[in-house]
């Protein structure tokens, strides 16, 4: 079976599609990690967009906000940073608000690593992106964020489930 014979397949129902959606989130993620994992030197997927987000934020996150931001646990967020302050890209901070939090602070290596190492790397992600217009990347930015709101919808109704179990 190939793509186009999995495209009719499941373009009868509006059913079939919800479940085609799911599983090409789920397969496309897999094979832009390995793809990423196998392709960008120092850091794996996970690692570059906890990099990303430190970076870009304008105050200091703790592991749990950041935790929020990526979709993963605290724990999670925490095994990902001891492995970057090894690698000398972060450095973990007590919160400037929480005594009981920790931060993430990019050190200088990580300027350094969007500079040098990661630049390459981006002129090739254009390539995921060629194949669409101007329009099609707007609406596919729109629907994208849209998913957000239908994974906290589902977020809910699973939490509201658990509390009725109990």
């Amino acid at each position: 079976m190939n793509l186009d014979e999995l495209t009719i397949k499941f373009s009868s129902s509006t059913e079939k599609q919800r479940k085609a959606i799911f599983s090409t989130l789920f397969i496309a993620g897999n094979k832009l990690q390995t793809l990423f994992d196998n392709h960008i030197p120092g850091v794996s997927l996970k690692q570059f967009m906890l990099l990303s987000i430190v970076r870009q934020s304008k105050e200091q996150l703790t592991f749990t906000q950041l935790g929020n931001l990526l979709g993963c646990s605290r724990q999670n967020i925490k095994k990902l940073a001891d492995v970057l302050m090894k690698k000398g890209f972060i450095t973990i901070q007590q919160s400037p608000h929480d005594t009981r939090a920790m931060c993430i602070c990019p050190t200088e290596k990580v300027n350094d690593f969007y500079k040098n190492d990661f630049s390459e790397y981006q002129e090739k992600l254009k390539y995921l992106f060629e194949v669409y217009t101007d329009q099609e990347i707007e609406t596919l930015f729109t629907l994208l964020s849209r998913l957000y709101a239908g994974i906290e919808n589902l977020e809910k109704k699973v939490a509201d489930e658990s509390r009725k179990e109990i």
